[in-house]
């Protein structure tokens, strides 16, 4: 496959969340704000793109009898890396992610990715995987928060769109809101498909 559809594939065509329901936790937790999703996104992209390069790098040398707590390692390392930078430079979204941040390191995305195609592919194109992979994860949260900061607080990564008038639900600030746009977004996506597959 060439780079572009590693990207595609990755990050659209098998998308871990609306497609594989991977990694989800994240997903129902942090995306109240656009601003915490989109942070959030970044630092599993990040993470993604150099833990792959990383496994890729080493998966000739790595037995395969420790390849998983190798993996954690290399992992676990990215993630620190990514805490540290948030408690830096963005404490108050380091304090508003909270555990979430140190919970990336056994998110069912980066540890899949790492297993089905860092292990077995080229440092380049695992790069692009990840890349391809945190994107669509990011893509996901950023809907989802779209519209849970829209609904809950009228405003756009902190802009107020909705003015007085509008009677923000506060549902929408609360986790399950989470749970059911995510829900219907899978619904609205994987619902075509699978009327397509059955015809």
């Amino acid at each position: 496959m060439t780079k572009k559809e590693i990207f595609i594939t990755s990050a659209f065509t098998e998308n871990s969340i609306w497609k594989q329901v991977l990694g989800i936790c994240s997903s129902l937790a942090v995306t109240n704000l656009m601003k915490n999703s989109l942070i959030m996104g970044l630092g599993v992209i990040f993470t993604l793109a150099l833990s792959n390069f990383t496994i890729s790098l080493l998966r000739d040398i790595t037995p395969r009898r420790v390849r998983m707590i190798a993996q954690t390692l290399i992992i676990a390392s990215y993630v620190i890396i990514v805490d540290l930078f948030l408690k830096a430079f963005i404490p108050d979204v380091s304090k508003q992610l909270g555990p979430y941040v140190g919970l990336i390191i056994t998110n069912c995305i980066i540890m899949g990715r790492a297993e089905a195609f860092a292990a077995k592919n080229t440092p380049v194109d695992s790069v692009v995987d990840g890349i391809g992979a945190g994107f669509g994860y990011t893509f996901v949260l950023l809907i989802i928060s779209l519209v849970r900061e829209v609904f809950g607080f009228g405003s756009i990564f902190g802009f107020t769109v909705l003015g007085g008038w509008w009677t923000k639900w506060s549902i929408m600030v609360m986790a399950p809101s989470a749970f059911f746009v995510l829900a219907i977004m899978i619904w609205i996506i994987n619902g075509p498909m699978a009327i397509k597959q059955k015809k």
